[in-house]
């Protein structure tokens, strides 16, 4: 397909203040999308019309609820009248995370909020989501970004529109991420599906394998030896290849399946590398997180576990700590 044929992307990208909407565009403007945030709502549609349909740069759009105009409803009905242009492929982004986490943000940063200038920083997020949540509820990508580091951020916005600036196709029907993690520590938040491993032999009590991870062909070895390991994975695998497709019908655009173990080092990380293995060769387009091993790396670079997002007035206010302190996602507050 010519670049002059493809359907032009456009990506309106909203979320709560504070959660990571900047960050989102940011990503997309580095695929190389044109980036415009919080024009007036009543221009949303002239502004596609005006830099041009099929064949154009793409273009991102950020409208929250500071936007002139903003209406939830009028949002989305905008959406489904240039989802009607056959030469623009429209879809919808929120950014959205835990009112502690936006509270400690703010608390941070010292900013007021958007829509309580002068009152609660608390009584603001509660307007703001109940304002924004006919977007959540319609987002084509809805982003959790309460522990989301940046580079997981970007991950997830070039798996989802990377390839539709590379090829010109959609973004797939389905993208599947796999977590793991550590059940002490509390299920992912994002999670569709949940899988208990805690039952299979545990390699942190093997001296020699405590250190080591699940992403280790040792560890992994241990772990299979478990006698009922074999029909423990392949009960799961036929579990997904059921539910995944009915996922696809249900019209679900991204499906997070989580795996958990004590400590999220050992049994869940490799069963999650060992699913990744086998969606990937059915054809499924799929990206891993491993949670605590995540943390693991940011404690080790003095990165404070839990500061997924920061303003501009916090990220300029913490010195860089070695290459890893880019583990924490430093989005501009929305």
């Amino acid at each position: 397909m010519s670049q002059a044929s493809r359907p032009r992307p456009v990506v309106v990208v909203s979320g709560l203040s504070g959660a990571g909407k900047s960050s989102v565009l940011h990503a997309l403007e580095d695929l190389g999308y044109e980036a415009v945030d919080n024009p007036p709502l009543p221009m949303l549609e002239r502004l596609v019309a005006e830099t041009g349909c099929g064949g154009a740069r793409p273009l991102a759009v950020g409208v929250d609820a500071r936007t002139l105009g903003f209406d939830a409803d009028a949002v989305l009905a905008t959406l489904q009248r240039l989802r009607t242009n056959p030469s623009l492929r429209a879809e919808l982004v929120f950014a959205w995370c835990d009112d502690t986490v936006l509270l400690r943000r703010y608390t941070e940063s010292r900013r007021r909020h958007p829509l309580a200038p002068d009152g609660r920083v608390i009584d603001g997020i509660v307007a703001e989501r109940r304002l924004t949540a006919p977007l959540r509820e319609s987002a084509d990508l809805p982003l959790d970004t309460t522990e989301l580091t940046l580079p997981g951020l970007r991950r997830r916005i070039e798996e989802r529109f990377g390839v539709a600036i590379e090829t010109g196709a959609p973004p797939p029907g389905l993208a599947v991420a796999l977590t793991s993690f550590a059940f002490p520590v509390g299920l992912p938040r994002e999670a569709d599906m949940v899988f208990d491993t805690r039952f299979l032999r545990n390699p942190h009590y093997v001296s020699a394998l405590r250190a080591r991870t699940g992403l280790e062909p040792e560890v992994a070895a241990y772990i299979e030896a478990d006698p009922d390991f074999a029909a423990f994975f392949r009960h799961l695998a036929e579990l997904l290849r059921l539910v995944l497709p009915r996922f696809v019908q249900e019209g679900k655009k991204y499906a997070t399946i989580a795996v958990g173990c004590t400590g999220g080092r050992h049994r869940s990380v490799h069963v999650v590398e060992r699913l990744a293995a086998l969606l990937t060769d059915a054809g499924w387009r799929v990206s891993t997180n491993h949670r605590e091993l995540i943390r693991e790396g940011a404690a080790a670079a003095g990165v404070p576990v839990g500061a997924a997002v920061r303003s501009p007035a916090q990220a300029a206010s913490v010195a860089p700590v070695g290459p890893a302190a880019n583990a924490s996602v430093q989005a501009q507050e929305a």
